[in-house]
């Protein structure tokens, strides 16, 4: 009863060392399907008694919570409720564990995360309600297998967008995309979406260069954060983002984001003299600059200077630019944002929506 804060948090990569998470292994441990529903039961027990809970964060427990567990909420919790996360949808056969009517009880809400095939046009509609008050940040895990099984065509169009942002200005989003094509990237990214933290994860789809290109154009006044991890299995050749550009994306970005203070890239081609004018750019305003060493290249002029070290001059240039000392990341598990991809998120987006 006097529980204000419930988050949890299911460790699916525990799981994934049995093979892919499905109904065949869930069965095997659970065979008649008792153990889960005594579980959801429970779950919706602590809802249902429930008398001060500002927070609940759950996610990708893995059948815990239903299409019918909000509905354990009291109408005065619901009304009181300031976070609300609810992540389990990549999962093929996961249906929608909140619709826009159910979002209508939740009126107090400051921070929300989603699969973003969840989040809709018409929760944004709900949002943007004059009865309810500003929403501060909206955290959405895009999943190329939610794609897959849902789709996009009920997500918010940039009209939705708009009217979301008028109602709640201060408004932040942060996203994690993980393998999505870069064609679905570029419907989702609607110009008038508040994005403050970008984050690509991929073992299959690489992102393009349009789409890091529209993301400097469209959020170059909101965007913080960009993270660009590909942990693809061969090794013998990064995707690189400037191939036949005249200009870097990743240095316009660098460029035209002027509050860009995080920028981590791993398993992409960064040229020395681009990470350079990256570090120029940006100053001492970019906290954090995390490139992995093998991600990191040099044109043929730079090796044939016999005179002059290149990885030498890499560093200092860097170094010198940012305004303190700086070198690669020598192993990637040194890199802040290295973790399963599920646990980075969660991770990022309670700091993200405890950060109003």
């Amino acid at each position: 009863r006097n529980l204000q804060k419930l988050s949890l948090f299911g460790d699916i990569s525990i799981l994934q060392q049995h093979g892919s998470i499905s109904n065949t292994y869930l069965g095997k441990v659970d065979p008649d399907g008792k153990k889960i529903k005594q579980i959801q039961q429970l779950f919706e027990e602590i809802l249902g008694n429930s008398r001060q809970l500002k927070w609940l964060s759950c996610g990708f427990m893995l059948q815990i919570v239903t299409p019918t567990s909000l509905s354990s909420l009291s109408n005065p919790i619901a009304n009181t409720m300031e976070h609300l996360s609810l992540l389990d949808n990549h999962i093929p056969g996961n249906t929608t564990l909140i619709t826009a009517v159910e979002l209508e009880r939740f009126v107090n809400l400051r921070s929300l995360a989603l699969d973003f095939c969840d989040f809709t046009a018409e929760m944004a509609r709900v949002l943007a309600d004059s009865n309810h008050v500003p929403l501060h940040r909206l955290s959405l895990l895009v999943h190329s297998v939610s794609i897959m099984h849902k789709s996009l065509d009920s997500m918010p169009e940039d009209e939705n967008w708009k009217a979301l942002t008028r109602n709640s200005a201060n408004l932040r989003v942060y996203i994690m995309a993980f393998d999505v094509k870069s064609d679905d990237m570029l419907r989702i990214l609607k110009p008038s979406i508040p994005l403050e933290r970008i984050h690509f994860d991929s073992y299959i789809t690489c992102v393009s260069g349009a789409v890091v290109d529209l993301i400097s154009r469209q959020y170059d006044k909101f965007l913080t954060h960009f993270i660009l991890m590909n942990d693809v299995i061969d090794m013998s050749g990064f995707p690189d983002l400037s191939d036949n550009r005249n200009e870097d994306p990743l240095v316009l970005l660098a460029w035209r984001c002027t509050r860009l203070s995080l920028l981590a890239v791993h398993g992409y081609t960064v040229w020395a003299h681009n990470l350079i004018a990256i570090a120029r750019l940006r100053g001492s305003d970019l906290k954090v600059l995390e490139v992995t060493e093998e991600s990191i290249d040099f044109d043929q002029g730079e090796l044939a200077d016999q005179d002059v070290d290149p990885v030498h001059n890499l560093i200092e240039q860097v170094s010198l630019g940012l305004g303190r000392p700086w070198h690669a990341v020598m192993d990637i598990e040194l890199l802040s944002v290295f973790t399963e991809p599920t646990r980075h998120f969660y991770r990022e987006m309670q700091s993200f929506s405890e950060g109003i």
